[in-house]
């Protein structure tokens, strides 16, 4: 099972690498996004761990503040504190790197992932899962999306 995830995941990535999917080259969105971006696919393919913050296995917000800190820039721990300090954008002007955030259990923000470009993010799904891209046209994530921040841009 775990093969077939891998292979699952690699041929995703060719078909929904955030530059071949937005056009973009890493002089349009600065090195620090190409750089976040790359980092976040050496994780392809990670464990979900619940509360994981490590290589060993990583939960979603975990995943992002551990991919940020590889690049420099801390980021508080959790979904919320993430969504909360970072300067709100609109999705129509999300870049690769920025932060995209989802309502899945109803009562708050419980989900985050690293836009990649397009429609396209990295994220720690759930429990049985692991690190992967996703597609934000599909119903359910159109559903539970929240909104968008960055942490790339000067204020």
């Amino acid at each position: 099972m775990k093969t077939k995830t891998i292979i699952i995941t690699i041929i995703l990535s060719f078909f929904l690498h955030p530059y071949d999917t937005t056009g973009g080259t890493a002089a349009d969105y600065g090195d620090k996004r190409l750089l976040i971006i790359k980092t976040a696919e050496k994780y392809l393919g990670a464990r979900y761990n619940y509360g994981g913050m490590t290589t060993n296995g990583f939960d979603c917000s975990g995943f992002v503040q551990f991919v940020f800190r590889e690049n420099g820039i801390t980021l508080p721990r959790s979904t919320v504190d993430q969504f909360e300090r970072g300067k709100k954008i609109e999705l129509s002007n999300a870049k690769p790197g920025d932060l995209v955030f989802f309502n899945i259990y109803g009562a708050r923000i419980s989900h985050v992932g690293i836009f990649a470009g397009k429609t396209v993010f990295i994220h720690a799904p759930t429990w049985g899962k692991r690190v992967s891209y996703a597609d934000m046209n599909l119903p359910y994530w159109k559903r539970t999306f929240v909104g968008a921040v960055t942490y790339l841009d000067p204020d």
